[in-house]
């Protein structure tokens, strides 16, 4: 069997905390599993020391000059995996919420012509992830769910879920657009529209090792009322082209 390159995009702004120990852990899982997992840090106009963490340790990086959000980072990712012929791309969190260990089950999918989008849930199996979010998240994530089933005709549980693998056509896809707004559940719908197929595997996530995340309680309900209005009014053919 044709040996895959996989690569892991880690969107990062001002982790300074934690990337360290993300990359850490990673490249420990590749010595230990003789696995060969390539990253790319994307330091998305951070403002603290990632940057310094990032050129002191050697981590490959791209470093953007301004902030462009989680979206504008992660698109970054996918255009240097299209660029670099990778055949499957991981959206791999730098806060240390994201295990490595679940990577071969995010990809198995993937390997066996399954899927070309993967999610990995917390809730799929309650009792596999412990940290499963705030209560009103878990809210919003449930009437995003009721929403895309709505408009697509597929469950998604774990909407906002930032734990995914794509294949080539996904990779491409997503190196060509994707949403600077609310991209986890938006960029769902779109793979969903092109009529790509998505599987969820049930995984395990950690609260984040330091810092704090940049969804507070007051922007949840904010963030959860315009994703639903945004997937409402998309029409019902609209794709990712």
């Amino acid at each position: 069997m044709k040996k895959r390159k996989i690569l892991l995009i880690i969107p990062a702004y001002n982790e300074e905390k934690n990337i360290l120990k993300t990359y850490q852990d990673i490249m420990e899982y590749n010595k230990e599993n003789k696995t060969n997992y390539d990253v790319i840090v994307i330091n998305d106009g951070s403002t603290d020391k990632t940057e310094e963490v990032l050129l002191e340790n050697c981590i490959p990086h791209i470093l953007l000059l301004s902030n462009l959000g989680i979206g504008g980072a992660v698109q970054t990712g996918y255009k240097y995996a299209y660029r670099n012929h990778y055949d499957i791309a991981i959206q791999f969190d730098g806060d240390g919420q994201h295990d490595v260990t679940y990577i071969p089950k995010l990809i198995e999918p993937i390997l066996q012509e399954e899927a070309d989008l993967v999610i990995g849930s917390r809730f799929i199996e309650k009792e596999e992830s412990e940290f499963q979010s705030s209560f009103m998240r878990r809210v919003g994530i449930k009437l995003i769910s009721c929403i895309i089933k709505w408009k697509t005709g597929k469950k998604i549980y774990d909407t906002t879920s930032g734990f995914r693998a794509t294949n080539q056509k996904g990779i491409a896809s997503f190196a060509r657009i994707y949403p600077s707004e609310y991209p986890e559940p938006i960029s769902t719908v779109f793979v969903l529209a092109k009529q790509l197929k998505i599987k969820e595997i049930p995984v395990s996530m950690k609260e984040r090792m330091e810092g704090q995340s940049s969804i507070h309680t007051w922007k949840n309900a904010y963030y959860m009322f315009n994703v639903i209005l945004t997937i409402f009014l998309m029409k019902k053919g609209d794709k990712n082209e």
